[in-house]
């Protein structure tokens, strides 16, 4: 007998009991660390005094205090980036609570720069914004699992990688220690990060070459150093630092321009390595078992150092290349010629390992989107993994709901377009829920062939393309009317219908800028010619005249609407789907309800 599935509200409330109490134990112990650290800082000023004034005490003395102090700094770092990993775990089941409370609009990641208005459906559904599906679901930290979600949710997979998907997602949604081990990693992505950025660079071409110039310049910055020593010490003169000095010039001049065009390039995807280093070096770790994860995981085996740690060392000569900008290290740096043998190092870096990144980054973006649609599967665990046929087209829910609706107000309703069925054909009044119907179809569609559970006690589809015309408006600025606009991307609609994928169009009040008469004309050939390019769809309308249509196509469509009533004044509405076609309006009665005289 398998064990119940654990309640996602409880698991968050008890994991962020514990996480905030660890982060209460390390802000004690930061603090406590700090005071240290400033003791001893003020005793080795003491001492320095003593040492420097009065003379009563040998340097060498000096070098306790230093040296306790390195390692209670060290340890102080190791605590505060402890703190900073508690706090991001602190905020990670915040935000999961939060999503289960429906308290997450306007808290998340909105991903309006994925918003393009020529996308056939992504403006329509409400994919990107404050309190779209992307700010719900979203839960990569890297820039580029943000670009793969995106992708995911604006291009639909084949049935075959969809199915992978679901595999990945089962097998990710009880995985809260994984996904807690992301959250915790590295620093918060930049707004304007270029997701390709790092690949770009690490496989362009090389400025710099030549390991024996690397050998090289080792050897004249310790000639730089016993020179130096000696001069120091009285055992050398002048002429030896110039001769030290002539040879590093020799060495640095001719190849200057491209280290620094090198260490500039570099300086770009700084911020992005150590969070990368992180999440590559955590999945390299993880061991599983459906063939999705497994290819993914597999793709980070490499001969030699695995990615997080070339990562890591890349990271790392990142960061003594900003220490060059540091005032006080800036003479040991020229004097180890540190910019040139840094060049070197990451030209021989990106020649080793440049190549690779593409990949390695690919892996990263798949790896965080899979586990934002696990979150999406932990945290409602009745939504249902669609059944995705070959043969279509077809779109049949049951008990369907729109997932950015809190499940008190969600009202689900059972739908279903299959043959002979091709067109619904949605009546009703004035806010009564038929465009939420049409989003509801949209979304489950775009989620379900990304991959994704969608909120219905069940959902068999076939491959689709959609395309919806919900949110069309007017352009002061490039000067086109509602109606232009709408019939504009009407025209796209029907020749996404040409595609390779059977189309699921979705009409709200199609051709509402236009009179009854050509209204009526337009809308039955706009769908016959859908229809006839073997689509399949819903339009709305709340003009009584349309129903006709339905009529007139037989068996292909049918009039389905959606009721209201006015009890003590107020208009009440029930948001369930019925057969046929509404039969009054509430207009009159909302012009009212503001205190307009009709």
């Amino acid at each position: 007998m398998s064990e119940p599935a654990p309640d996602p509200r409880e698991s968050y409330r008890r994991r962020l009991e514990a996480r905030r109490a660890d982060l209460s134990a390390l802000q004690r112990t930061d603090a406590r660390l700090s005071i240290v650290r400033l003791s001893i800082f003020l005793s080795a000023a003491l001492l320095g005094w003593v040492v420097v004034v009065r003379s009563t005490v040998a340097w060498p003395w000096m070098l306790l205090p230093a040296g306790v102090f390195a390692a209670v700094a060290w340890a102080h770092d190791r605590v505060i980036r402890r703190r900073v990993a508690a706090r991001r775990a602190v905020a990670f089941y915040e935000a999961g609570l939060a999503r289960l409370d429906d308290r997450w609009s306007g808290t998340g990641t909105a991903g309006e720069r994925f918003l393009d208005p020529a996308h056939p459906y992504a403006a329509d559904l409400d994919l990107f914004g404050r309190g779209s599906l992307f700010e719900l679901a979203c839960t990569a930290r890297t820039r580029v699992g943000e670009g793969t979600l995106a992708r995911w949710l604006l291009e639909p997979a084949a049935p075959a990688e969809i199915r992978r998907r679901q595999q990945a997602v089962r097998e990710l949604a009880p995985a809260l220690d994984l996904r807690e081990d992301l959250a915790r990693l590295g620093q918060e992505v930049q707004a304007d990060d270029d997701p390709h950025g790092l690949a770009t660079w690490a496989s362009a071409p090389p400025a710099l070459s030549g390991r024996r110039r690397a050998w090289l310049g080792l050897l004249l910055a310790a000639g730089n150093v016993a020179a130096v020593v000696a001069w120091l010490s009285g055992t050398g003169g002048r002429w030896l630092l110039l001769a030290a000095a002539a040879g590093s010039a020799l060495f640095v001049f001719p190849s200057h321009a491209r280290a620094k065009r090198v260490l500039h390039g570099a300086s770009g995807p700084e911020h992005e390595l150590e969070l990368l280093a992180g999440v590559l070096g955590r999945l390299e770790r993880e061991r599983f078992h459906s063939p999705l994860l497994i290819s993914l995981r597999s793709a980070l085996d490499a001969a030699g150092q695995p990615p997080s740690r070339r990562i890591a060392a890349l990271a790392r000569l990142v960061q003594l290349c900003d220490s060059r900008r540091n005032m006080m290290f800036a003479p040991l740096a020229a004097l180890f010629l540190l910019g040139t043998q840094l060049a070197l190092a990451i030209e021989n870096w990106r020649a080793a390992s440049g190549a690779a990144v593409a990949r390695w980054l690919e892996v990263v973006g798949e790896i965080e989107a899979l586990c934002a649609l696990a979150s999406l599967a932990y945290e409602r665990p009745g939504d249902a993994f669609p059944e995705i046929i070959e043969d279509g087209p077809c779109f049949a829910g049951e008990s369907l709901g729109h997932p950015l609706l809190s499940e008190a107000t969600c009202v689900r309703n059972d739908l279903s377009l299959d043959e002979p069925l091709r067109l619904l054909l949605v009546s009703g009044s004035n806010m009564s829920g038929k465009s939420t119907l049409l989003r509801t179809v949209g979304i489950s569609a775009a989620l379900a062939q990304a991959g994704a559970p969608v909120r219905a006690r069940r959902l068999r589809l076939s491959p689709l393309a959609v395309g919806a015309c919900l949110n069309v408006r007017d352009s002061l600025q490039q000067g086109t009317s509602h109606f232009f606009a709408e019939i504009t991307r009407l025209r796209r609609i029907v020749d996404l219908g040409a595609g390779p994928r059977p189309l699921l169009f979705l009409l709200d009040e199609v051709l509402h800028g236009t009179n009854s008469h050509d209204r009526r004309i337009g809308a039955e050939a706009l769908i016959r010619e859908l229809m006839g390019r073997g689509a399949i769809g819903l339009v709305t309308t709340h003009d009584l005249a349309l129903a006709e249509i339905a009529e007139a196509l037989g068996p292909l469509a049918r009039n389905v609407h959606f009721e209201d009533n006015v009890r003590d004044g107020k208009i009440v509405f029930d948001y369930r789907l019925r057969p046929g076609v509404v039969r009054k309006s509430n207009a009159l009665e909302l012009m009212r309800a503001v205190g307009l005289n009709v």
